[in-house]
């Protein structure tokens, strides 16, 4: 239901961690995500701890889906001194191709306790459907295609 747009990006993703920068609207960082096939809905869930849901971008453009998300330091102020952050801030982003089966119109977004859910619509025409067999006129047996 979905294609990796950049084998690259899980490469990028660990080398930040490991060297703790932060991503930039220009080059910002991976989320993690899962998806998975529920009932007639494609699932995709996105971590995103600490942000705000105000900070979160949901995108389609035809079949691409983009989210963005900004998350800022907590403490504020000039008293405040920061005595250790491990937590990634900056800007973290995900692409995810959609098939054509997927209805991109009906997307419906949720977001509890730092995760992202995206719930999208298997489309009708994607759906199995049943074909009668007429018997019609001398075409004895002639299948009747409806869709």
């Amino acid at each position: 239901m979905l294609m990796r747009t950049d084998p690259f990006r899980e490469m990028d993703r660990i080398v930040q961690q490991l060297s703790g920068t932060s991503g930039t609207w220009s080059k910002p960082s991976v989320m993690p995500m899962d998806a998975y096939r529920e009932g007639d809905d494609y699932v995709i869930a996105f971590d995103l701890p600490g942000v705000t849901p105000e900070a979160i971008d949901i995108d389609v453009e035809r079949n691409m889906l983009t989210v963005k998300a900004e998350r800022r330091p907590a403490a504020k102020g000039d008293t405040v001194q920061i005595e250790l952050s491990e937590r990634p801030l900056g800007v973290f982003s995900h692409q995810v191709m959609l098939a054509d089966t997927l209805d991109t119109e009906r997307i419906e977004a949720d977001y509890d306790a730092g995760v992202l859910t995206l719930r999208i619509p298997i489309a009708e025409r994607a759906k199995p459907r049943k074909i009668s067999i007429g018997s019609t006129g001398s075409a004895v047996g002639r299948k009747q295609i409806s869709g």
